[in-house]
C-alpha cells in the first residue's frame, strides 16, 4: 500500500488544523496549494491545475503562487470570501534534514486583513461580533488595520431589527456569531443570507463566554484586571 510522503504527511496534518481555510504551504520560493484547496484556488484565481508526487497512486491536485507577490492573489482569495493560512518554513533548509519545520504564521480573513495593498482607500474594513447574554444584546465593529472599535448595548426589545440596523450602518466585511444564535433569530438569518454582504464566521459558544474572553484580553495586555 502507498503512503504519502513526509512532506505530505505534514501538510496534512496542519491543514487539519485549519480546515475552514485555503492553506498557502511555503515550499522554497513558491506557496503550494494542494487537493481541494488547490481545486478552489485554480478556478477563483484562474491558475493551471497541475499534480504532484505525493506517495500515493493518483498525484496530488496542485497549484501554486510566487512568495514575493502572494498578497494580491490572497487580496483576491480574501475578497471571495475564503479565509486564508498562511504556513511558512521555519527553518532554512540543511543538507541531510530531508523535512524543514513549517507552521501556521497568519490566518487572514476578511475582517482582519491589515495590508493596505489589500484594502480599500478611504473604506473601513470592520471586522463585528454579536453576543446575547439572557435579554441583553452586545454587538461590536473594529477595524485592525486602524484600531478603531466601537461597542454598544443594544434594547431588549426587537433585538433582530436593531443588530441589522446597525449591520447596515457599519456594513462589516466578517461577522461572528455563535451557531445557536442564528438558530434562536430567523429573521437575522434571513437579513445575513440575502442581504448583508459580508462574510458570517461561526465561533463555539466558548468564544463568547465571558470568563474567557475576559481571561484573553487579560493575557493579552498583560494586566490583572479590566479596570
Amino acid at each position: 500500500m502507498a503512503e504519502l510522503s513526509p512532506m505530505m504527511r505534514q501538510y496534512l496534518d496542519i491543514k487539519a488544523m485549519n480546515e475552514d481555510s485555503i492553506l498557502f504551504f511555503r515550499v522554497g520560493d513558491f506557496y503550494e496549494m494542494f487537493f481541494e484547496d488547490a481545486k478552489t484556488a485554480s478556478e477563483e484565481l484562474d491558475l493551471v491545475l497541475t499534480g504532484k508526487d505525493c506517495g500515493l497512486e493518483k498525484r496530488a491536485p496542485m497549484c501554486g503562487v510566487p512568495y514575493h507577490s502572494c498578497e494580491a492573489y490572497i487580496a483576491r482569495l480574501v475578497a471571495k470570501g475564503h479565509k486564508v493560512a498562511v504556513c511558512e518554513q521555519m527553518e532554512p533548509p540543511s543538507a541531510g534534514k530531508s523535512l524543514v519545520k513549517r507552521d501556521i504564521v497568519r490566518i487572514i480573513t476578511p475582517g482582519t486583513v491589515i495590508e493596505d495593498t489589500m484594502l480599500d482607500e478611504g473604506v473601513n474594513n470592520y471586522l463585528s461580533a454579536i453576543c446575547v447574554t439572557g435579554d441583553e444584546v452586545g454587538i461590536c465593529f473594529t477595524d485592525a488595520s486602524t484600531g478603531e472599535c466601537y461597542a454598544a448595548s443594544l434594547p431588549a426589545d426587537n433585538p433582530q431589527q436593531h443588530i441589522t440596523n446597525e449591520l447596515c450602518r457599519f456594513r462589516p466585511k466578517e461577522l461572528l456569531v455563535e451557531s445557536s444564535l442564528l438558530k434562536k433569530m430567523p429573521e437575522l438569518t434571513e437579513f445575513l443570507q440575502n442581504n448583508f454582504g459580508g462574510v458570517v464566521t461561526e465561533r463555539t459558544k466558548q468564544s463568547f463566554d465571558t470568563a474567557f474572553t475576559e481571561q484573553r484580553v487579560l493575557t493579552h495586555f498583560d494586566v490583572i484586571s479590566t479596570e
